[in-house]
C-alpha cells in the first residue's frame, strides 16, 4: 500500500510539473500571438464586418508549430480518422473571409456548410456569448432558465408571421441537426402509437438523395449506401421513395406510415429542389392516413432561400407538422430545434424524450440573437438580390463552359452547379486561388456563402472560380504560383 501511495505521489507530482510547463508555454504562445489576434477585432455590427485593421504589424516570423504540416501531422495522431481534409489549418474567420495559420486569406463560399449565415465571428454575437457565459451556461432541463422559452417563443412567432408552418405551437431544443431529426422520428413514432396502439403504424418514409444525419435513426432515413453500409443493419421500419415522384406518393405513404421526412431542398444530395406539386401531394396523403409530415430545413431553412423557411412559399395545406432546424440557428454555436404543431405536441408527454445539454441558456441566448438578425426584412431582400446575382453568374459560367457544366440548381443562396465530371480538382484549384467551395451529390459544386456576403465579394468569388475552371480545362497557360509559394490572390484584403 505504501509503495502504491508513493507511486501515486510521484505520478501526481510529475503531472503537476507537466501541467505547469504546459501552462507556461501556452501563456507565452498567447502573448506572442496577441498582436496577430488583435487584427481580428472590430466594432460591434450586425452587418457584414469590415476588413480587420491593426495599429501594429503582424509578426513576420511565425513559430514552426504554426505551419500547416507541423500542426496537421501532430493533430492527426490523436484524432479518429473520420474526415478527409485539405492540408491547411484555419486560425480565424471574419465576415466572409477565413485566414489560415500562415496568414493566407480565403473567401468563404461554404459558410461552414451553411452554418455561418451571418458570417464568421460577428462581434455582437461574440459579446452576447461572452456576457451570457459569465452569467449561466448550463443548468440542465431539471429547471427553467431565462432563454430556452424565449427562443421557443421567437421561433414559433416568427414561423407563423413569415409564412411558415401556420399552426406552429411548440419547440424541442437540442444540440444538432441529427438530434433534431431523431426527435422528429421519435415524435412521429409516438403519434403512430397513440393513433394505433397495436404498433402497426410505425413506418417512416424518406427519399433517395436525402441526408438527415449520422445517428442511427437519422442515418436509417438516409438511403445512401456510402453512409449506411458500414453500420448496417439499419433501424427497422424505414421505407424509401423517389424524390419528386408525385405518382408514387399514394402507394408509398400508407396506413402503416407514422411519419414522412423530406427536405424541401436536398443539400447534401445535390441541391435538388422539391416541386410544389410533390410537397403538396405528400401533405395531402399524410393527412389522409394520419401521418406526421416533417420538413427537414436544417440546411435550406432560416432565410437561406430568401424566405424564413423554404416551404414558406407553399399554401397552408402543404405545411408540415414538424420543422427541423440547426446549422444557421446558432451561427456556429451548436444548437438544433424541432418545431411542432399541436397534432404532434399534444401526444408527447413528460419523459417521452430529453437531452442533457439541449436548451442550455448559453446556446439559446446566442440563437435568440441569431434568429432576430435572420428575420430582418432587409436581410431577406438582400438574400433574394444576392441569390439572383449569384445564380445569374453561375448561369453565365454554364453558357461559357457547356461541356463541363450541365445545369444550375437551387434557390436564394443555396445553389448547385452540376458538372459532367468529378469537381474535386476544381475545388482544389479554387482553394489555391483563395476561394473555398464544396461538393455535394454526384459531380455537383455547392455554393452556400454567408447571407450577408457583400456584392463585391460575390463578384470576386466568381472571378476566382472562373480562373480555377480555366486552369482545370487548360485554358490558362500563364498560371503560376508566386515565387514565395503563396496562393495568388490569397492576400487580398476583404471588401464590404
Amino acid at each position: 500500500m505504501a509503495l502504491r501511495l508513493a507511486t501515486r505521489s510521484v505520478f501526481a507530482g510529475s503531472v503537476r510539473r507537466l501541467y505547469s510547463q504546459a501552462t507556461a508555454t501556452a501563456a507565452a504562445t498567447s502573448a506572442a500571438e496577441s498582436t496577430a489576434e488583435s487584427a481580428a477585432e472590430a466594432p460591434a455590427s450586425t452587418g457584414t464586418p469590415s476588413a480587420p485593421t491593426s495599429s501594429q504589424p503582424e509578426p513576420q516570423t511565425k513559430p514552426t508549430s504554426r505551419n500547416h504540416a507541423a500542426i496537421t501531422s501532430r493533430h492527426l495522431d490523436y484524432m479518429v480518422p473520420t474526415y478527409s481534409r485539405p492540408p491547411i489549418v484555419f486560425k480565424k474567420g471574419y465576415g466572409s473571409w477565413m485566414t489560415d495559420v500562415e496568414g493566407r486569406r480565403y473567401l468563404d463560399f461554404t459558410a461552414g456548410i451553411a452554418v455561418n449565415a451571418l458570417g464568421h465571428s460577428p462581434p455582437t454575437l461574440a459579446k452576447i456569448i461572452h456576457k451570457q457565459a459569465l452569467k449561466l451556461m448550463h443548468a440542465s432541463n431539471l429547471y427553467f432558465n431565462e432563454w430556452t422559452g424565449q427562443l421557443c417563443e421567437l421561433l414559433v412567432e416568427k414561423t407563423r408571421a413569415m409564412g411558415g408552418m401556420h399552426d406552429a405551437s411548440s419547440v424541442f431544443v437540442c444540440n444538432s441537426g441529427s438530434e433534431a431529426n431523431e426527435a422528429a422520428i421519435k415524435f412521429s413514432r409516438k403519434v403512430g402509437k397513440v393513433l394505433d396502439p397495436t404498433g402497426a403504424k410505425h413506418e417512416i418514409v424518406s427519399f433517395h438523395g436525402s441526408f438527415h444525419g449520422r445517428t442511427m435513426g437519422s442515418l436509417s432515413a438516409t438511403p445512401n449506401p456510402k453512409y449506411q453500409d458500414p453500420f448496417s443493419p439499419m433501424v427497422p421500419g424505414f421505407r424509401y421513395g423517389k424524390y419528386n415522384d408525385v405518382a408514387a406518393v399514394h402507394d408509398l405513404v400508407t396506413e402503416q406510415t407514422c411519419g414522412v421526412l423530406v427536405e424541401p431542398i436536398q443539400g447534401e444530395g445535390g441541391v435538388n429542389v422539391a416541386t410544389n406539386e410533390f410537397l403538396t401531394a405528400l401533405a395531402k396523403r399524410c393527412r389522409e392516413v394520419g401521418a406526421v409530415l416533417i420538413y427537414d430545413e436544417i440546411q435550406c431553412g432560416l432565410m437561406r432561400t430568401g424566405m424564413l423557411w423554404a416551404h414558406s412559399k407553399l399554401p397552408k395545406e402543404a405545411h408540415p407538422d414538424i420543422i427541423t432546424s440547426a446549422k444557421a440557428l446558432g451561427n456556429g454555436f451548436p444548437i438544433g430545434a424541432t418545431i411542432t404543431n399541436r397534432f404532434v405536441s399534444d401526444k408527447i408527454k413528460i419523459g417521452d424524450h430529453g437531452t442533457t445539454y439541449g436548451g442550455n441558456p448559453l446556446a439559446c441566448r446566442a440563437a435568440h440573437w441569431v434568429v432576430e438578425q435572420l428575420t430582418d426584412p432587409d436581410l431577406q431582400k438582400q438574400v433574394i438580390q444576392k441569390g439572383n446575382s449569384l445564380k445569374g453568374a453561375l448561369g453565365r459560367l454554364h453558357r461559357k463552359f457547356p461541356d463541363l457544366i450541365s445545369e444550375v440548381r437551387g434557390r436564394g443562396l443555396i445553389l448547385g452547379l452540376q458538372l459532367t465530371q468529378d469537381p474535386s480538382p476544381i475545388v482544389d484549384l479554387a482553394r489555391n486561388e483563395g476561394l473555398l467551395i464544396i461538393t455535394c451529390g454526384t459531380n455537383t459544386l455547392r455554393f452556400v456563402p454567408p447571407l450577408n456576403i457583400g456584392a463585391q465579394e460575390l463578384r470576386k468569388g466568381i472571378t476566382r472560380l472562373t480562373r480555377a475552371i480555366n486552369i482545370f480545362l487548360g485554358n490558362d497557360p500563364m498560371h503560376t504560383l508566386k515565387s514565395n509559394g503563396t496562393q495568388e490572390g490569397a492576400h487580398e484584403e476583404p471588401q464590404n
